[in-house]
């Protein structure tokens, strides 16, 4: 009996296992410690169950750790610089880094009217219905030369003073709302912060693969016959969304919102009173220049 006894012993140390304990794999927090205006990390749309493809994104921890953020770099003295390279002009910008969640900004949540980056967002809330072969073409032109005409046709068509609605409900947009005027686009109010917060809630998103491609063939010379290679256009590793325009009496606007590198969410929004596209142009241009260099882009 007794050996009996130790052999069933024995033979229980051998089937049963050990305990292994789960551990969840914690997102680390952003670090949101520069500069003078920033998110928080519960400002951030949630992206962790869109079934969607957003690796570059949403990392894994665990697997390797991100490169080192330039965003981490950009001191306050460096946003002060930044925004005074825009000379006249009012201008806020703001940079998220994608992987960490990590943004810096200046007038992040000053409100601007949006101009053409209106088609963005009409775009994202558009591309989420049915769509015909003639709403793609539409969409495409809207994004890749800022077709008017187009957004004028999407506008009636995806009930664009809600789709504005919509699209910043469900990516967190705080400063973005439609226009007072329903026929006026061009008027929808953004911000800067906003404008890196919607980009970062497309490349979580079904939409991804359709808006990263109209926007990669954007060409110099928009539909109305308007350069578009300013701000962050027409630098290597960038797409970007455009906007223009005129607001009387002498308000000039050019905005300036992309993705560098896969990396980093920019938004640069400006205006400049002096009735210039010229003085207007230099301004973004020295702005988006002073940014990207911060970034680690000389050209």
């Amino acid at each position: 009996m007794r050996w009996t006894l130790i052999f069933l012993l024995a033979a229980a140390v051998f089937v049963v296992p050990d305990a292994i304990p789960c551990h969840a794999h914690a997102t680390p927090a952003a670090d949101v410690s520069r500069g003078p205006d920033v998110l928080d990390s519960d400002q951030m749309p949630d992206t962790s169950d869109t079934g969607s493809d957003v690796s570059h994104t949403s990392p894994d921890m665990s697997a390797a750790t991100p490169p080192p953020s330039a965003v981490s770099n950009i001191s306050p003295a460096d946003i002060s610089d930044i925004a005074a390279a825009g000379g006249k002009s009012d201008v806020g910008f703001a940079v998220m880094d994608l992987q960490t969640g990590q943004v810096v900004s200046e007038q992040g949540d000053k409100p601007f009217y949006s101009a053409s980056l209106a088609k963005l967002i009409l775009a994202t809330d558009a591309l989420q219905q049915p769509l015909s072969e003639e709403d793609q073409d539409l969409i495409h032109r809207a994004l890749s030369v800022s077709d008017d005409d187009a957004m004028d046709v999407l506008w009636e068509r995806f009930d664009g003073m809600d789709a504005i609605g919509r699209v910043a409900t469900e990516a967190g947009l705080t400063g973005t709302h439609a226009p007072d005027d329903p026929s006026q686009w061009g008027e929808v109010v953004i911000t800067a912060n906003d404008m890196v917060r919607l980009y970062h809630y497309i490349l979580g998103s079904p939409v991804r693969d359709t808006i990263v491609a109209d926007l990669s063939s954007a060409q110099a010379t928009a539909a109305d016959g308007f350069d578009q290679q300013f701000g962050l256009l027409g630098v290597s590793g960038v797409y970007a969304k455009q906007g223009w325009m005129f607001y009387l009496p002498s308000e000039v606007y050019l905005h300036s919102a992309g993705v560098l590198g896969n990396r980093y969410a920019v938004a640069v929004l400006t205006t400049n009173p002096t009735g210039s596209w010229t003085t207007a142009r230099q301004s973004i241009n020295a702005v988006s220049k002073a940014l990207l260099v911060k970034l680690g882009v000389n050209n």
